[in-house]
């Protein structure tokens, strides 16, 4: 029986972490990077086209090692990692609606030499009714090999290098972001001044326009009667957030109150466009919570034994009554019968 494997399609971090001014795709052992122009040399393919109209271009691999490599080549769509945003590509088996699916290279499977390279034409169809914007995406040398890992699991690691393709098609732009699902979880001591109170802000970004953008985001947050908590530009965002996509991203809020009730307020700006989104938050020690909890208890707990005694007197007061004209009727007809 065949061990099975995982397979991890790392396209990997020296591609898809690296800052945007960068180098040919490389994670060591070999590299993937669009062949220079009459120009100068590329480290992306920089690529505008109008609805109907069809590109032609080349693509670099190059061997790195002293050994002979052969690779699966294909192009695919980009995408935002929804946790920290990284620029990601989709893999071989996924659908592919854009680049992906627009792109044709010349063979879909090379061989390149040791210490070699192979270049490789491609042509990339824009089809009629492709919407104006932004469609990012790359071209993939993907091993097919998979490397066995060590342990129980037998685990496998699958790697790929991708070059990135910024594809423009042409039409009306708009820029648009948004911030949704603003929360704030406080994480407060069990005695109020004994520890830290820290607090989480969790939000996510959409891009809901057709251009990549790269946004800014400001926290700003508020307690009782407008007192300014905190102020600062965030730092942990996408520096590409492209086009449709959501990321989920997290902010730490160190030295947030520990008694004190207000708002926070994210706001997202990005060339023409800027929204904010709030969320209210109580902070509350533990302790104090625990006594208000208890106090709230035995509120409810008297009221329902105040209202309980108050039908029984009730109840009794209203027998009197009725045993007293009772008797009153009784005597009422033997003074007739006198």
């Amino acid at each position: 029986m065949r061990k099975p494997y995982v397979i991890l399609l790392g396209l990997f971090l020296a591609l898809f972490v690296a800052p945007a001014p960068a180098r040919a795709a490389d994670n060591g052992s070999w590299s993937v990077y669009p062949a220079a122009s009459k120009v100068a040399a590329r480290p992306y393919f920089y690529l505008s086209a109008d609805p109907g109209t069809t590109i032609e271009d080349k693509v670099v691999v190059a061997n790195r090692t002293g050994q002979p490599l052969s690779f699966r080549l294909y192009a695919a769509d980009a995408y935002n990692t929804p946790r920290d945003g990284g620029f990601a590509v989709r893999t071989v088996q996924e659908k592919q609606r854009g680049v992906g699916a627009w792109a044709k290279p010349a063979k879909s499977r090379v061989t390149v030499p040791p210490h070699g390279r192979v270049t490789v034409p491609f042509t990339l169809h824009v089809p009629e009714g492709a919407e104006p914007g932004d469609h990012p995406g790359a071209l993939v040398a993907l091993d097919e090999k998979i490397d066995k890992g060590d342990g129980s699991l037998a685990l496998g690691v699958q790697r790929a290098v991708a070059a990135r393709v910024y594809l423009r098609v042409g039409g009306p732009t708009l820029p648009a972001i948004s911030v949704e699902n603003v929360h704030v979880v406080h994480h407060q001591p069990l005695v109020p001044g004994l520890g830290d109170s820290t607090a989480t802000v969790s939000y996510t970004l959409h891009n809901t326009g057709n251009v990549t953008l790269d946004p800014k985001v400001e926290l700003r947050a508020e307690g009782l009667f407008g007192r300014t908590l905190l102020a600062r530009n965030l730092s942990r965002i996408p520096s590409e957030l492209l086009p449709g996509q959501r990321v989920h991203l997290t902010e730490p809020w160190q030295g947030a109150p520990q008694l004190d009730w207000g708002d926070v307020t994210l706001t997202a700006s990005a060339q023409d466009t800027r929204e904010s989104a709030s969320a209210s938050f109580l902070a509350l020690p533990w302790a104090a919570a625990l006594l208000l909890s208890a106090a709230l208890v035995v509120g409810v707990a008297l009221v329902i034994r105040a209202r309980r005694a108050g039908g029984v007197r009730g109840r009794g007061t209203a027998l009197e009554a009725v045993v007293a004209a009772a008797r009153g009727v009784r005597r009422e007809r033997a003074a007739a019968r006198r």
